[in-house]
């Protein structure tokens, strides 16, 4: 029997070496971790946007920016293909993009249980072969018959995922519900089942409800934290999309307000104002601002996907015109799993 591989301190790899950001701030590149929430807290949409936003490029929420462009290979456990589909071809509308042209792979196999050694090696091979820089697993639940509040059966489950992140380099993302009578309880404290859930995170996601609207918690193992984050479900026509709240969408004309507005926020009112494309010439002239701060902004601003660049000049993205949807004061009867709802039955979850 050989010895374990050991290296001198020394020699292990610097800062500098290690993997940054797949998602900037939102989550960590080749991290694990969860994404945890009570029934029906848009927890599949925010996996749904982040799949989007890696495959695409485009700004997660319309505020992350992606610093990686790959494949996202994820598997719906609870809803039918109708509803992932329309999901994300909601998402895909809000950030701009379209879904035909994404390395989008959905595992479509009716069952996919991490305690049975055939599914793991299936799973095993389906990612050695889409070589994604993501796996989303929805939800937890769903993924094995163990009983979720005993460490001895969870945490095989748990380093099976480590070693995959590991071997193949690929982040996996596990979305989670929080234990009943939770919301007063530190986010990663609320998670349902053994407290190795929450340990095992590289990168954790927390989504509550606050009033009609909803919060995001970031947590990461080895970056700072933001907390409190607020979120809202928006309605563009047909497409449902989460995107991150900007502050109140009437207020006074950026010449008399700017004093009390950052130039991001005064470049977004004075196109608000226009409603129409508007040339960098004119952004100047409205925003009272030097041409080399307004293209940086702008670019910033492009980058977030808030606008969009045209043959016409800048115009806001379509989020920009949104309509939030309100979610209920109490959770929704979570009994049942939606596979087969008919689409006007969506549920939020």
């Amino acid at each position: 029997m050989s010895a374990l591989p050991v290296k001198r301190a020394c020699d292990l790899a610097d800062s500098a070496d290690q993997p940054g950001w797949l998602i900037e701030d939102l989550w960590a590149d080749q991290a694990v971790g969860i994404l945890g929430g009570e029934p029906k807290c848009c927890k599949s949409f925010l996996a749904l946007d982040m799949a989007v936003s890696v495959a695409s490029g485009t700004a997660c929420l319309r505020r992350f920016r992606a610093l990686r462009t790959a494949p996202v290979l994820l598997y719906p456990a609870e809803d039918s293909m109708a509803v992932v589909r329309q999901r994300l071809d909601g998402i895909c509308a809000a950030a701009n993009t379209r879904l035909d042209l994404l390395p989008i792979f959905v595992i479509t196999a009716p069952r996919l249980l991490l305690d049975l050694p055939q599914d793991r090696e299936q799973l095993r091979q389906t990612v050695a072969e889409i070589n994604p820089a993501m796996l989303i697993l929805d939800p937890f639940i769903r993924l094995h018959r163990s009983d979720e509040n005993a460490s001895k059966e969870v945490a095989p489950l748990l380093g099976y995922l480590r070693e995959l992140q590991r071997e193949h380099k690929v982040a996996v993302l596990l979305v989670h519900h929080v234990r009943k009578g939770s919301a007063t309880k530190r986010p990663g404290q609320a998670l349902r089942g053994s407290s190795d859930l929450h340990g095992w995170g590289d990168s954790n996601l927390y989504l509550r409800k606050n009033g009609p609207g909803l919060l995001l918690s970031i947590e990461h193992r080895a970056a700072p934290s933001h907390d409190n984050i607020p979120v809202e479900l928006c309605q563009n026509g047909s497409a449902l999309a989460l995107t991150v709240k900007t502050g109140q969408e009437h207020t006074s004309p950026p010449a008399t307000t700017s004093e009390n507005l950052s130039p991001s926020r005064r470049v977004i009112l004075a196109m608000k104002e226009i409603a129409e494309p508007v040339s960098v010439q004119e952004l100047r002239r409205l925003c009272r601002m030097r041409t080399s701060t307004l293209c940086e902004i702008l670019a910033g601003l492009k980058d977030r996907g808030d606008v969009i660049h045209g043959p016409h000049g800048y115009s806001l993205a379509s989020h920009q015109c949104k309509t939030a949807v309100s979610l209920p004061d109490t959770p929704i009867d979570s009994s049942g799993n939606g596979n087969g709802k008919p689409l006007r039955q969506l549920s939020f979850r």
